[in-house]
């Protein structure tokens, strides 16, 4: 059977519902599908985010509830040599009710966003697979989901992430490059409120070393072994490019073996940390980094004839931060709104769409997050095993340093500068949000699903959501 729809959004991961809450409460019949039966079905899978975001983000984000574990207000870099912390830069924090980031799990966060965008009056349908588009013209006209469903759509809205196919099969880009991806480990080990609180406090961690150690990748080429810290667990992870310095190594073999001589060889794991722990769930995944970097990435068009492509589909992931949740937000929110004016006009030709690259490239923190070299320039300590060089760009990343103007710091200042001038009592909503942020954190409040209430003020769930309340 075929059907009509003003938008079609695939994907209702982190940018999907965004877009869709904005077609939705402009009044356009908006679906959104997602191939799991729960939107962001990573269980065990979870993720920081920085403050930004959510300063940012459109205010049903900013202004509601939504379900974090923790506020993060220091990062702590260690240094180690043969197991020991060396020296350490905890020089990166804020005070209270102020926070750096924000934990989180994927899914209950997936869900809310989804929740929210159903309120809002967009249908959301999960299990169920977009596996072709329906072009006419060479020109997006809907898609084909794995039943056999014909959904047709004035304007299709990509959101399926780095595993994408989508985009490919409009002719709109490419796969992405084995030396722009990066294969991580995640681990999830519960652990108790307290023993959290007393371990870790408000901060997550980051263990540099020089290659020689093997706990981690070369600098540079993946991920520093990292500890995330959540309300009644930790998320200790690393990763590394599936190409690194022009060798194609066997990764996943690689990280197992530098989790093992992480864990057995630095003491503060043996000692203060794995003692209090009980593992949960390991997990791996791939994700883009450095994609503003790479100008074959960057050259790839992010809209087309009917289509619009946002968040990881796009690979706007953080080349500094490898954090591509407030990139996913606005581009989402951008892309909800050029869709709007797309269905209103009657124009969803590539020419009409193009105000959305234009508004993406004009985007200040966008840009900044995507050309931000600081993460790929700790390679420079290589050379020689520089120790020194390798803490002083550990310091400009993840340390005090991170606030200079030149920084992403400068791209958010300004961006704050926009954002009141259009709106001065943003600032006391920003305020209430960290206030409220924080207290939420402490006792585990969030906006409750309003696919739990008995009748829902507007949009439906599919039968796929049967299996979540479940």
């Amino acid at each position: 059977m075929g059907e009509d729809y003003d938008v079609v959004v695939v994907g209702a991961g982190f940018g999907g519902p965004v877009a869709a809450h904005k077609c939705a409460s402009a009044g356009l019949k908006t679906l959104v599908l997602e191939r799991s039966i729960t939107p962001g079905d990573k269980v065990v899978s979870g993720l920081v985010i920085p403050f930004y975001g959510f300063l940012f983000a459109p205010p049903f984000i900013r202004d509601g509830n939504p379900p974090l574990q923790k506020p993060i207000r220091k990062v702590v870099n260690h240094f180690v040599k043969n197991g020991e912390i060396y020296a350490s830069d905890k020089s990166l924090w804020l005070p209270p009710p102020l926070a750096l980031t924000y934990s989180a799990y994927c899914e209950p966060m997936c869900v809310w966003l989804a929740d929210r965008a159903v309120e809002a009056g967009a249908e959301l349908r999960t299990s169920t697979a977009v596996m072709d588009l329906i072009m006419e013209q060479d020109r997006v006209k809907g898609v084909v989901t794995d039943k056999g469903d014909e959904i047709r759509a004035k304007v299709v809205i990509d959101a399926a992430g780095t595993q994408d196919g989508l985009a490919l099969k409009a002719g709109l880009r490419r796969k992405l490059p084995p030396d722009a991806l990066e294969l991580y480990m995640l681990w999830d080990f519960e652990m108790a409120k307290e023993d959290v609180d007393s371990t870790f406090g408000n901060s997550v961690e980051f263990y540099c070393a020089m290659p020689d150690e093997k706990i981690t990748a070369p600098l540079g080429y993946g991920s520093t072994f990292y500890i995330f810290t959540y309300r009644e667990s930790i998320h200790p992870g690393l990763g590394q490019f599936l190409v690194t310095e022009g060798k194609i190594p066997h990764v996943a073999r690689l990280l197992e073996e530098y989790f093992e001589n992480f864990t057995n060889t630095v003491s503060r794991w043996k000692n203060d940390i794995a003692p209090k722990l009980k593992l949960r769930a390991k997990m791996f995944d791939v994700c883009p980094i450095y994609a503003g970097l790479d100008r074959r990435i960057r050259e790839m068009p992010i809209y087309g004839e009917g289509m619009l492509i946002i968040g990881d589909a796009a690979a706007m992931e953080s080349s500094a931060f490898g954090d591509g949740v407030p990139n996913a937000w606005f581009s989402g929110a951008i892309a909800g709104d050029v869709a709007v004016e797309a269905v209103k006009a009657g124009d969803a030709s590539a020419s009409f769409l193009r105000r959305y690259d234009e508004r993406v490239k004009a985007h200040s923190v966008i840009s900044a997050s995507l050309s931000d070299t600081r993460r790929w320039d700790m390679r420079w300590a290589l050379p020689g095993n520089d120790e020194r060089e390798m803490r002083r760009r550990a310091h400009e990343l993840f340390g005090r340093g991170v606030w200079r103007y030149r920084h992403i710091t400068g791209q958010v200042l300004r961006e704050m500068k926009t954002v009141l001038s259009r709106d001065p009592m943003v600032a006391g909503k920003w305020m209430k949000m960290f206030n409220r942020y924080n207290r939420n954190c402490e006792s585990g409040y969030s906006d409750p699903p309003s696919s739990y209430e008995p009748a829902p003020k507007a949009g439906i769930y599919s039968e796929g959501r049967e299996a979540v309340i479940a």
